[in-house]
């Protein structure tokens, strides 16, 4: 039996319930919980974690139900390139990546676990050991369906002689008082009788322990089960508050301390040093759990796990070409979007422009960047994830680029291109990218970015990106073979060869079976069975791109806390090292390499895409198909893999991307956009 693990901070010290609330209860709702543990939490907004937990925790392991979760994780691997490369991966990755997913899921099918909470939290922390925002497993059921949060997000900074130390963000108060409202009252209430009311007199105190311990023990203890990045560094950087472009404006991100996708912590413990004080002082702040926008609501435990864990329409496949569903304007959601690191196109758009995504456990943050920190007055070109800015000096123009995604194809390629010859005829000759959190989204427009930045040269026409290859297992070969001969008629599917060329750059005819004769490889002492290699899928583009360049790729800085993945990272590595673009990452600390991204691949998907393809193609009855989740999950994989550039037969995916810096944060310019760009003009241009 595993114990029900906490969050990071219980590898430090055990759940701690030792905080008293001041919430009234009658006695019918003490009742109603003893009887029912959900019953105490339906209906509410705010929640303590300990309450969530009892409900969760309250329902067995169904042995039908684990082992069909297990049968469809396990199948649905077979499509994803990585998981002989992640038994064990190449360095710089060898102690950061070393999961034999196979032999864990056997472990999980025969354990037994206290209860289906206990199930979930095992085989998503498996998955999650990857460190592969591609691929993961999601239940709605638990994931993110509270998120816990404390109202004080952290920030590393640095002083004048270059010593690092953890900080509540100096904006802590600001943001949480905009986003929590009345709750505020409940943390307030909190501190001990010194302080109490004074929430907002935190903001900026150092933190010289978290628990009793080296604030870094934290760290590095979120660092081990946050999974997504492949890089240390990269971890890391996540658990402190950030910044990003989002598509309805600039959005705080408050970090994995401040903000958890489980309730697996009651409160934290902080010995902190207020500003402008010499005092060391001790505070414990409840963790509060608040029910996410997009579940369901619920009165009783049989309505929780009606209305929020079992599949729903979309968690499985369709058939694309049953009823309704024969044209791509009918193709339902993905329900894997609001897992998905960047706002997501419509169905639609999805199937006709591919996409490389992230996936993670919490959803993209909509809580605003407070106004102080926001830049000001953009420029044409500006919309939606598209921020452009000229800098004071009138020589260093910039794109905030928040997501590849988030707009419509054709939108975003033209918005990039007006933005970046309207900051040239300005008299913009350097360029910052800023790509703050940007978890991905069009292939294509990241290599648009590309070419039209550096121009028409070998690099970037008629292939801007990276060559590819998907995996081509017994079923991915039955599927290819069948959606070539009749059973896709109007090109629906990702194994359909009109959508790819060969690697010389020339499209593949209709009716070509191209996983015919798969590449034979052995890997961490496995067979496995790759696809010849792809080469441009982007090229000819929607509009003409300029035919000169834009910008000196010399004089171009990509900018980003480290957390660029997918597409973002397509884009920052042929700009990086086959053009010679400079890379700072932010905030980052000293003692480890920083990563200017991670979690490459070359296309992302999911169980339900596979699934429909599976569907589609009438092969939903073989042995080797999945069969259909009952539970409300989700699963992501990465479905092409891409080259590399300083080892062209390799993966990129396991070549290092050190950052050429790493930008100090202070007090004065940490998280404020404006402030870090104009330091990456004078410090890095």
């Amino acid at each position: 039996m595993v114990a029900l693990a906490g969050g990071f901070l219980s590898l430090l010290s055990p759940v701690s319930s030792a905080v008293q609330f001041a919430h009234a209860e009658t006695n019918d709702a003490l009742a109603a919980r003893a009887s029912d543990p959900c019953a105490g939490i339906g209906n509410q907004t705010w929640s303590s974690p300990a309450d969530v937990r009892a409900c969760f925790t309250s329902f067995p392991v169904d042995a039908e139900e684990k082992a069909r979760i297990i049968e469809v994780v396990n199948k649905t691997l077979a499509f994803h390139t990585s998981v002989n490369y992640e038994k064990l991966a190449p360095a710089p990755f060898t102690l950061d990546v070393h999961e034999d997913l196979l032999a864990d899921l056997a472990r999980i099918s025969s354990q037994k676990y206290a209860s289906d909470f206990d199930l979930h939290i095992d085989l998503s922390r498996t998955l999650k050991r990857l460190n592969d925002g591609h691929c993961v497993y999601i239940n709605y059921c638990y994931d993110s369906l509270f998120s816990s949060y404390l109202p004080t997000p952290l920030v590393l900074l640095t002083d004048k002689f270059g010593v690092q130390a953890v900080y509540i963000a100096p904006e802590a108060f600001t943001v949480a008082s905009a986003e929590f409202g009345d709750e505020i009252k409940t943390w307030q209430n909190a501190l001990p009788a010194s302080l109490k009311g004074q929430l907002s007199s935190l903001s900026g105190a150092q933190v010289l322990a978290i628990n009793g311990l080296d604030p870094w023990l934290a760290v590095d203890a979120n660092a081990k089960i946050s999974g997504s990045f492949q890089g240390l560094a990269t971890r890391e950087n996540g658990f402190f508050s950030s910044y990003n472009a989002g598509a309805s404006g600039w959005t705080y991100s408050l970090g994995q301390f401040a903000q958890q996708s489980l309730p697996l912590t009651d409160s934290v413990k902080l010995t902190i040093q207020r500003v402008n004080s010499t005092k060391i002082e001790t505070v414990t702040l409840p963790y509060r759990s608040r029910f996410g926008t997009t579940g369901l609501k619920f009165a009783n435990s049989a309505e929780f796990r009606q209305n929020n864990c079992k599949a729903v329409s979309s968690t499985n496949g369709i058939n694309y070409y049953d009823g309704s569903t024969t044209k791509r304007s009918t193709l339902p959601i993905n329900p894997a979007n609001k897992f998905r690191q960047a706002p997501m196109p419509s169905p639609s758009e999805e199937r006709k422009h591919f996409l490389n995504v992230m996936l993670d456990l919490q959803p993209q943050t909509d809580v605003a960047l407070p106004p102080g920190l926001t830049p000001s007055d953009p420029l044409p070109g500006s919309s939606s994830v598209v921020q452009f800015h000229l800098l004071s000096d009138k020589k260093t123009g910039v794109l905030a680029l928040g997501s590849f995604s988030g707009d419509t194809f054709e939108n975003l390629l033209e918005n990039l291109l007006t933005g970046l010859q309207n900051l040239k005829k300005q008299g913009a000759t350097q360029l910052i990218v800023d790509v703050s959190n940007n978890g991905g989204g069009y292939i294509c427009v990241a290599h648009w970015l590309h070419r039209i930045i550096v121009g028409p040269k070998d690099t970037s026409d008629p292939q801007a990106g990276l060559d590819t290859e998907t995996r081509a297992g017994p079923l991915a070969q039955l599927i290819a073979k069948a959606a070539v001969s009749g059973k896709d008629p109007n090109g629906l599917l990702l194994y359909n060869s009109i959508s790819w060329s060969f690697a010389n750059n020339t499209y593949m005819p209709a009716g070509y079976d191209w996983l015919a004769e798969p590449v034979k490889k052995t890997i961490n002492g496995r067979q496995d069975a790759f696809s010849q290699r792809l080469g441009q899928e982007c090229q000819p583009f929607e509009f003409d791109p300029p035919a000169e360049a834009l910008f000196d790729p010399k004089n171009v800085a990509v900018l980003g806390n480290g957390r660029c993945a997918s597409s973002c990272s397509l884009f920052s590595i042929t700009m990086a090292k086959e053009e010679g673009a400079k890379t700072v990452v932010y905030g980052g600390r000293n003692s480890v390499s920083q990563q200017y991204c991670g979690t490459v691949g070359g296309q992302s998907t999911d169980y339900s895409t596979i699934d429909s393809e599976i569907v589609t193609t009438g092969l939903k009855d073989h042995p080797l198909a999945p069969p259909d989740f009952t539970t409300n999950s989700v699963q992501g994989i990465t479905w092409r893999l891409a080259f590399g550039v300083d080892k062209p037969n390799e993966p990129e995916e396991w070549q290092n991307h050190p950052a050429d810096v790493n930008l100090h944060l202070t007090a004065d310019i940490v998280n404020k956009p404006l402030a870090i760009w104009e330091q990456v003009a004078k410090q890095v241009l």
